[in-house]
């Protein structure tokens, strides 16, 4: 009966694993820095929405203080 967990003797079977998990760990941070970066796209666009219906209200309000 084999043993639930596998140490093999030949270290060199434990390559493949090391670069799997560089690779998994590598693609991680490039889907984070993607994510992060559209995030602070969407950050400016909604800034620069606020700005535009903050303006939109103040001159709403200038002109009913007109009347």
């Amino acid at each position: 009966m084999m043993e639930f967990l596998y140490f093999p003797e030949d270290k060199t079977e434990y390559i493949p694993a090391f670069l799997t998990l560089a690779i998994c760990i590598l693609l991680a941070y490039i889907v984070f820095r993607l994510v992060k970066k559209y995030s602070r796209k969407q950050e400016e666009k909604m800034k620069a929405f606020e700005q535009q219906v903050l303006k939109q209200l103040d001159e709403k309000d200038h002109d009913e203080s007109r009347r």
